[in-house]
């Protein structure tokens, strides 16, 4: 297996279209285009799907724990696949950027983002990949949560898959380890 990507999310239906489950949307839009199917695996508590990309091997996982829980589903898959963080790609919704925005990142903080929080401490270290896609702030810290838990509007909708589209549209040159190319299209955008 040559990389693992993780899209972060919440499980269930309840959450199936908010702005907290951008990383689902992402790897979910990856496996329909790539035609993979998903298979549970319980031991892991998450959803795995395979695919190949440009020549790589590629393992798509979505943790079916809460998104403050997504550490130990993505660290047990590594483990097992003898993947190393470096290879490792976590999908996540950032709220420090702007609707319909996509950002690559190597390493850093997780910015208050529990998914990311429980990531670091999974596995022990900060130093893996990150695409952050922007899904804006509601202005206030107080309305973090209801904002996040929550379905945006159509517009924003339509604003936060183009920006998957063109994260999915540059992969092939992350993958294939041209990152800096990938980065500069994405990031140009």
């Amino acid at each position: 297996m040559d990389w693992l990507i993780a899209g972060l999310g919440n499980p269930g239906s309840d959450y199936t279209k908010t702005r907290h489950n951008a990383g689902f949307c992402f790897v979910q839009e990856l496996a329909l285009r790539q035609h993979a199917s998903w298979r549970l695996e319980k031991a892991w508590k998450t959803e795995l799907a395979r695919i190949e990309v440009d020549g790589n091997d590629v393992l798509l996982l979505q943790p079916q724990d809460f998104m403050n829980r997504s550490g130990a589903p993505v660290q047990a898959a590594a483990a097992f696949y003898k993947i190393p963080p470096a290879r490792i790609l976590v999908v996540h919704d950032d709220l420090d950027l702007p609707v319909g925005v996509a950002r690559f990142k190597w390493s850093g903080g997780h910015g208050g983002h529990n998914g990311l929080r429980d990531l670091d401490r999974a596995l022990g270290t900060r130093d893996y990949w990150r695409l952050r896609i922007g899904i804006g702030h509601p202005g206030h810290r107080d309305r973090v949560v209801n904002y996040v838990l929550a379905r945006p509007g159509a517009m924003e909708e339509r604003e936060i898959h183009a920006a998957i589209d063109r994260s999915l549209g540059v992969l092939d040159d992350f993958l294939a380890g041209r990152q800096e190319a990938a980065m500069k299209t994405l990031h140009s955008e």
